[in-house]
């Protein structure tokens, strides 16, 4: 694998983890596809790192387990905005 691809993995790995952030957060951070970020932190990291991976791992099912907690959340901002400016 290139250098600068494993290098990428351990860096979205390290701002996940440190941030709690979503794959969105490190797409947006990193100017990256979602799609491309998944692919480094799990495929990728999980053959050069594999405790790394595990730690991932972790903060990507705590950020899936409530996801619909921010769903509902944004759905409700959105009703408040549409309201206030009505």
């Amino acid at each position: 694998m290139k250098d600068y691809i494993e290098e990428r993995a351990r860096s979205l790995a390290h701002y996940i983890i440190e941030n709690g952030a979503t794959v969105r957060d490190a797409a947006k951070k990193f100017s990256m596809s979602k799609s491309s970020v998944h692919k480094d932190v799990t495929t990728r990291l999980l053959k050069m790192s594999p405790a790394l991976a595990t730690e991932v791992k972790k903060v990507l099912e705590h950020n899936k387990e409530e996801r619909h907690i921010r769903g509902g959340l944004a759905t409700k901002k959105k009703y408040e905005t549409m309201r206030k400016n009505n």
